[in-house]
């Protein structure tokens, strides 16, 4: 029997699927099964699947049941002391399972392991590295403030904890992962592998279009989360909601930044304010505001700048080149930090 159950639920992903499966395969740890849920495709994605050629993989074809319900087929099917799972545009570094692997081993009462995101663009071709978290042990807390997972593509959990919580919310069209997480929290301590490992594809367009589907389900797992949190947690609401705006604002202002979504976004920020007025002391936030008033208030040139600096996704960041350190990562912030407060001095604005 396999130690490690890698799950990917698949639909309609023929442009991606092999990458991803691609990238399983290659990895440095070897004694895993990959389940592949085929979730009703009308694509070519099963023919690209079956020109894929190892023991390990296993393909399961459904009706389409969506997301979360896809995950739980695969679990359904995991017989691994550890589950993972990974979506069907997404990578991972060749180490990712083994670093995993090892970090749970090394921390038996710990439930879940989970590594830093690395954003990555619709072609597979620029990165954006995100913030470094170090949480460990009882992350509850701060799990209910923020998701700092980052994404479906990242954890690898016990099998164990799994049984403890049960299977993702199938009636969640977004922030299903999330929902999970928190359970998952509220019984297990995590672990962290700090090293970008998950490769996290996003599609600006699609991304910029779910806003309205991406608050109204954040809000519900913010509601239920809070419903079953003990009474000394309650105080943090308003600032779970207030990330979740603020998270929106940065979708709007990063993604496709025509009128319209500057408008969304200043809209959702100011939402994030008004619930967490300390919320402007987040780095992130900040340059998120800088942001926004660059491309709102700026001279072109001044906002070619800010998309050229803010953000930037960059080819060199893409983690599996592994030539460029946190050290250089914070020196390109701090340059940017610089370059907006010169920006200021001079009236620009």
């Amino acid at each position: 029997m396999p130690l490690v159950s890698v799950v990917v639920p698949a639909y309609n992903v023929s442009k991606t699927i092999h990458d991803t499966l691609d990238s399983i395969l290659k990895q440095t740890f070897s004694d895993f099964e990959l389940i592949i849920i085929n979730d009703g495709s009308t694509d070519n994605t099963l023919q690209v699947i079956e020109g894929v050629r190892d023991p390990r993989l296993q393909v399961f074809s459904y009706e389409n049941g969506g997301l979360p319900e896809a995950r739980n087929r695969g679990i359904a099917r995991a017989t691994g002391e550890f589950i993972t799972f990974m979506d069907a545009d997404d990578l991972w570094t060749p180490d990712k399972l083994a670093l995993q692997v090892s970090a749970l081993q090394k921390n038996p009462k710990a439930g879940l392991a989970y590594s830093w995101t690395c954003f990555m663009d619709s072609e597979g071709k620029s990165f954006s590295k995100d913030f470094p978290c170090y949480l460990e042990g009882n992350v509850y807390p701060q799990l209910l403030v923020g998701n700092f997972i980052s994404s479906g593509s990242n954890v690898m959990l016990r099998a164990s904890a799994i049984e403890s919580v049960g299977l993702f919310d199938r009636t969640l069209k977004s922030i299903e992962d999330w929902e999970y997480w928190l359970r998952v929290a509220a019984k297990w301590p995590f672990v962290v592998v700090p090293q970008y490992q998950i490769l996290y594809r996003q599609s600006a367009t699609s991304m910029a279009s779910k806003i309205d589907v991406m608050e109204k389900y954040s809000v519900m797992v913010i509601d239920r989360a809070f419903a079953n949190a003990p009474a000394e947690l309650q105080g943090l609401k308003k600032h779970s909601l207030a990330n979740t705006y603020q998270y929106l604002a940065r979708i709007c202002v990063t993604h496709t930044p025509d009128a319209e979504k500057l408008q969304t976004g200043w809209e959702n920020l100011q939402k994030a304010i008004r619930l967490h007025p300390a919320i402007l002391l987040d780095k992130k936030v900040q340059r998120l505001l800088g942001k926004w008033m660059l491309l709102r208030l700026g001279s072109p040139d001044l906002s070619q700048y800010c998309l050229e600096k803010f953000g930037q996704m960059n080819p060199k960041n893409d983690p599996r080149r592994n030539n460029l350190n946190q050290e250089k990562t914070e020196k390109n912030i701090l340059e940017v930090d610089n370059q907006i407060q010169n920006f200021l001095n001079q009236g620009v604005l």
